[in-house]
């Protein structure tokens, strides 16, 4: 195992959504695990322990918890490479035990015997509801009828009841049932018995389906590379390729891995990765990601990070691990589930218990009737499967659209933006500079301006200095640089066949205390100076993003309260860009931490329950993006450091899919609401009917597994956004 303190366990076989709360919570009460989160949608339990040395201790602990509370499940541990390792199965597992095997569908063979069980018994029973028999003869049909659909929900319920598990589905059904033969409602106690076991099924099936469903949305794990060892090709899983080995892509394959094209040219659709329907040219030479689909020619590729490394590979675990980083709307169902439960079943004993006692002529059974009720309606199921799935969904949704958004809780705050701050280049504008002007002074001629120009920039990699290096378009021989000293958020100062050359901003020339032009123009402007005397200037023009004014203007249509922009570059410049876009405010001649206290600045601005997000290119914009209640990296495929260090991801350089984002938050809040509005409300009518006599147990199973159903399908509504 690598050195690592973080752990992620597969439960294979996990269907109980409220048994899910329950591990997690056993899980997190744990002495070496500082955090755990079980995501009911892709069954991973992840923890992050204390240290290494405790990972087997866990393991063992976490395999106990599971067993205590799920015994069939499988509990399978994903290792560094990917890999799944089989590490526990329980040896007395109900008949639910299954090998854990990619080719063998445990789910579909366990839905047809259950089907044949729910076939025959409700066949009894239909016989014994609607033929003439015996008293005899009906109790058996029915009693039958129960014992076949229900026998497994009595054995689960005796044994939780031996682990101390009171207050579960299992019990609760159990209890309702049983206590429906004892006052003699043969037929409900039975009937209600089916009516449940096929909405746990058809629950069950609708998981499954949209677990399916975000999935094929995140189909972009490649099956397999072509891997070139001399002139032949070996097909192997793409964990198994290293750097610098040689793939080749055929025609409608995935590229399986990062690399660079050595050999061949194509068209790549790229929008499993970026949501863009428009497709991607690439030759000799292009980057190329782990993800894309190669469309027409065959291409041969060099590779340069690892599966674990790669794009793909970090895009699917944000994704798969995005339910770590809960709602707050998610925290709260949990903490109410494990409330809402015990109370709801002391109210049903309050109720078959008092009446009787307090009202004259109140019958125990017509009472204890109306308890059962309340017994059946108690399960928080419909709000514990259908609220995470909810928020899965629209994190998958929004995936789709090219999209990652790091958690539910992210997702929840999109909803709740008050202001948003812009970085300008390479956010709002292209970031492409390009020389537009040189201005010599001196006798010094514009030539040998550029070259002093382009020699001291030789080593930054800032699009200024890229733009200035490719007007020179020489090789530049590095012996003629002696030194070289960036100053963020000044300029150069580098020493240059043996001259001292500062190039750079205004600020720099103030600090130095050289008298220089102030030009007012639309273009970053790069003063030039040679060992103290003003030598000229160069501008420098970059374009605004043809969606940008767009974007700004649909933020505002949405309900932004504020938005600004932030930049390093000079007020002339900066304040053209954002009266073109319309933005609020504007701060120009930023270095990097003066970001951070403007964007603390804005935040005590904001409304109380505002959210301030802020929008860079994620690369130098780290600290910025950490300090902002979101922080939006955008541009951001293939850049480690934008993944990291944002909240949300974008994919392409478009402002407007912020928009999109904060849409795809607002739907998928209105699906979360309207499934705890519905489940709950159903629920407390169906109690209050239930206690006046009025609703039977039909009722009360409709507002169990019935509601449940129809929440989780309205659930898979937010991956279609």
């Amino acid at each position: 195992m690598k050195n690592k303190t973080k752990l992620e366990l597969l439960l294979e076989g996990l269907d109980c959504a409220n048994c899910a709360t329950k591990i997690e919570s056993k899980v997190n009460e744990l002495p070496d695990v500082k955090v755990a989160s079980l995501n009911f949608v892709t069954k991973t339990l992840a923890m992050e322990i204390s240290s290494v040395s405790k990972a087997h201790a866990v393991i063992e602990d976490a395999k106990d918890i599971v067993r205590k509370y799920e015994p069939h499940v499988n509990v399978i541990e994903k290792n560094e490479r990917g890999i799944n390792r089989h590490i526990h199965k329980h040896e007395h597992c109900d008949g639910h035990c299954h090998e854990y095997t990619s080719g063998h569908s445990y789910g579909e063979e366990y839905n047809k015997k259950e089907l044949i069980r729910l076939g025959i018994g409700a066949a009894l029973f239909f016989t014994g509801l609607f033929f003439k028999f015996s008293d005899t003869i009906e109790l058996a049909l029915f009693f039958i009828s129960y014992i076949l659909v229900g026998g497994e929900v009595l054995i689960r319920a005796g044994r939780n009841i031996l682990r101390g598990q009171i207050f579960d589905e299992n019990f609760l059904m159990a209890i309702a049932t049983v206590g429906a033969f004892v006052i003699g409602e043969f037929p409900e106690g039975a009937g209600v018995m089916i009516f449940y076991q096929t909405g746990e099924l058809m629950q069950g099936l609708a998981v499954n389906r949209s677990r399916k469903s975000i999935a094929d949305l995140m189909d972009i794990r490649p099956d397999y590379a072509n891997l070139k060892i001399g002139n032949e090709l070996k097909k192997v899983s793409p964990e198994e390729i290293n750097i610098e080995d040689i793939i080749v892509v055929k025609p409608g394959e995935k590229v399986p891995l990062d690399g660079i094209v050595i050999e061949g040219a194509s068209t790549l659709d790229t929008s499993a990765l970026t949501g863009e329907s428009i497709p991607r040219d690439v030759m000799v030479g292009s980057e190329i990601l782990g993800g894309f689909i190669n469309k027409n020619g065959l291409l041969t590729i060099k590779v340069t990070k690892d599966y674990s490394e790669s794009t793909v590979s970090k895009i699917l675990d944000l994704v798969q691990n995005s339910s770590s980083k809960k709602a707050p709307t998610e925290k709260f169902i949990t903490k109410f589930a494990r409330y809402y439960t015990p109370i709801v079943v002391f109210s049903a004993v309050a109720l078959a218990v008092i009446p009787p006692l307090a009202i004259r002529g109140a019958t125990f059974s017509d009472w204890l009737y109306r308890a059962l009720i309340f017994l059946v309606v108690s399960c928080p199921c419909a709000l514990v499967i259908s609220i995470p799935l909810g928020f899965f969904g629209g994190i998958g949704g929004a995936s789709k659209h090219g999209i990652l958004v790091k958690g539910g809780n992210y997702l929840e705050a999109l909803n709740n933006v008050d202001t948003v701050v812009f970085d300008k280049t390479g956010t709002l504008t292209k970031g492409v500079f390009k020389v537009t002007e040189i201005k010599a002074k001196n006798d010094m001629s514009k030539e040998e301006l550029l070259e002093f120009a382009a020699l001291a920039e030789s080593y930054s990699n800032h699009p200024i200095a890229i733009s200035i290096l490719k007007e020179y378009g020489k090789e530049i021989n590095k012996d003629d640089i002696e030194s070289y000293d960036e100053i963020s958020g000044y300029g150069i100062r580098a020493i240059v066949k043996g001259e001292e050359v500062l190039v750079g901003n205004d600020k720099l020339m103030k600090k130095e205390n050289i008298k220089f032009d102030d030009i007012d123009i639309a273009g970053t402007v790069i003063h030039i100076v040679l060992d103290k005397e003003y030598a000229g200037y160069i501008v420098i023009s970059d374009e605004i993003k043809p969606d940008s004014k767009e974007a700004i203007e649909k933020l505002k249509e949405i309900g932004v309260n504020k938005i600004a922009m932030l930049t390093g570059d000079n007020k002339n410049v900066a304040s053209k860009v954002a009266e073109n876009l319309g933005l609020d405010n504007v701060y120009t001649e930023l270095l990097p931490h003066h970001k951070v206290e403007k964007i603390e600045l804005l935040e005590k601005e904001k409304k109380s329950k505002g959210k301030l997000i802020f929008v860079g290119d994620g690369i130098n914009d780290a600290p910025v993006l950490a300090r902002a209640d979101i922080g939006v990296a955008m541009g951001a495929l293939g850049s480690d450091a934008a993944i990291e260090a944002a909240d949300v991801v974008l994919m392409t350089d478009e402002p407007s899919k912020l928009v999109s984002a904060i849409k795809i938050a607002k739907k998928t809040k209105k699906i979360v609401w309207q499934n705890i509005v519905f489940a709950l409300g159903v629920k407390i009518i169906v109690m209050i009917l239930g206690a006046m006599g009025i609703a039977n147990m039909w009722a009360a199973v409709f507002a169990d597994v019935g509601v449940a159903l129809i929440a989780v399908l309205n659930s898979m509504r937010a991956l279609k956004a």
